[in-house]
């Protein structure tokens, strides 16, 4: 990080002095950015093969961020640029929203960026990608709102609000209602506050009417918890339990993940049956597989006495821990471990090889490369010892991660490590004799 942090603080060259810079509070500058989105701007021509070296950068930038190098990955930005300019104009169309995902997460994670920067970035991606507009809106407002910037986030959804492009699509209509309902949840967050502030002086009467028009609003999006919570403050459960329902199941409202989670956590508090709290998050891990609440999907399934729910609990592993953002998650790899090894004790191979079928060209590299095993053994010793198990176990004992965990001589995870040598030996799925 040190090399990329000098590089973007270095003071300016005679060439440079003339050039526009994003400014940051922090220190961070990005010459590039304003150089390049001005040349896309007004039509400049890059002179460089774009196939190839877009391409190139694609895939430089994704390695960077799946080893979280932010520093390269903001370096290949400068030249991942050009793909606005290409001659191809299906890649042209979808470049804006590729550069907005890259250019996000790399400023949300980059230990220089901050809220001023991604700003910038933000404002200047909403006028390029013209028909990203409302997305890059909502996102935007949500980076806002982590931030606990209230009065810019509504700002920023009031503005996306009232935006058209053309004739409205249904797209454009699922992205509004999503805006209008984010709106909503701003002002969920006034009366709640109002309520507690009220409360404070007793004045319960004046309190409830702060509730009506925020309830109205709600309901013209198809309800949220923040309304069934409302319901339920008044003591009006079966209301609460019909605004989450509708929300949910009502084919003409925008299809949100919040609703089955609001639904589930209602339900949960009511102390539903098992089979209908796994009912409603079956369907959340079809929009969401790497949603939290998947380990506790995972626990009901493991629990069932259903074989089929059986089989869907090591999916939801497998399904959890495909995406970035749970690689480090201890937890789920310690389900993950004893589930798989408690799998091939029952016979189940057949399970375990569909699941790993799909996943055994790209799993080795992503999960159990040496790199990583030399990494987590640093940062998490009782992580890495948790993944070598499933390592050795899908990739046998010569797979790289379990031959670098396994010989590691470390006298409190020793017996553990003995102990993984054995299942593996004993439940590999590549060992011949199982």
């Amino acid at each position: 990080m040190s090399d990329f942090s000098e590089e973007l603080i270095r003071p300016t060259t005679e060439d440079e002095q003339e050039e526009p810079r994003v400014p940051s509070g922090t220190g961070m500058c990005l010459p590039w950015l304003q150089k390049h989105i001005e040349t896309i701007a007004t039509g400049g021509k890059q002179e460089k093969d774009f196939a190839q070296t877009t391409s190139a950068c694609l895939s430089l930038i994704q390695e960077a961020l799946l080893k979280h190098q932010w520093q390269r990955a903001a370096e290949y930005m400068h030249s991942y640029f050009q793909i606005l300019e290409d001659s191809d104009s299906n890649k042209r169309q979808i470049a804006p929203e590729i550069i907005w995902r890259l250019g996000s997460e790399i400023l949300y994670y980059h230990p220089k960026s901050n809220v001023e920067t991604f700003n910038t970035f933000a404002d200047r991606m909403k006028n390029i990608g013209v028909m990203n507009y409302l997305k890059i809106s909502l996102q935007h407002a949500l980076y806002l709102l982590h931030h606990g910037m209230l009065e810019d986030a509504n700002r920023n959804l009031s503005q996306a609000e009232t935006w058209r492009y053309g004739e409205k699509s249904s797209s454009q209509e699922v992205l509004i209602n999503l805006i209008q309902a984010y709106k909503g949840l701003l002002q969920y967050y006034i009366w709640s506050k109002k309520k507690m502030e009220l409360s404070q002086l007793e004045l319960v009467w004046d309190f409830s009417l702060l509730l009506w028009p925020v309830l109205v609003g709600f309901d013209a999006l198809g309800g949220w918890e923040s309304p069934s919570m409302m319901l339920e403050f008044y003591g009006d459960q079966d209301g609460a339990r019909e605004v989450l329902t509708n929300y949910a199941y009502d084919e003409k409202f925008p299809s949100n993940p919040n609703a089955h989670i609001y639904l589930y956590n209602f339900l949960k508090r009511e102390k539903a049956p098992r089979e209908k709290l796994i009912s409603v998050l079956k369907i959340l891990y079809q929009i969401v597989p790497s949603h939290k609440l998947m380990l506790e999907f995972h626990r009901l399934l493991r629990k069932s006495g259903n074989e089929e729910h059986h089989k869907l609990g090591l999916e939801v592993l497998f399904g959890v821990l495909d995406f970035a953002g749970c690689t480090k998650n201890i937890t789920a790899w310690k389900y993950l471990a004893k589930y798989l090894r408690q799998t091939l004790m029952g016979s189940h191979l057949a399970w375990v090889q569909e699941e790993w079928n799909s996943r055994k060209n790209w799993w080795p590299s992503f999960h159990f490369s040496y790199f990583r095993a030399k990494n987590d053994w640093k940062e998490d010793k009782a992580l890495a010892c948790e993944k070598a198990l499933v390592a050795g176990l899908l990739l046998g004992k010569d797979c790289r991660y379990f031959r670098n965990i396994s010989k590691q001589d470390h006298q409190v995870l020793k017996k553990k490590i003995k102990q993984m040598k054995k299942s593996v030996k004993k439940y590999s799925i590549v060992n011949p004799g199982l």
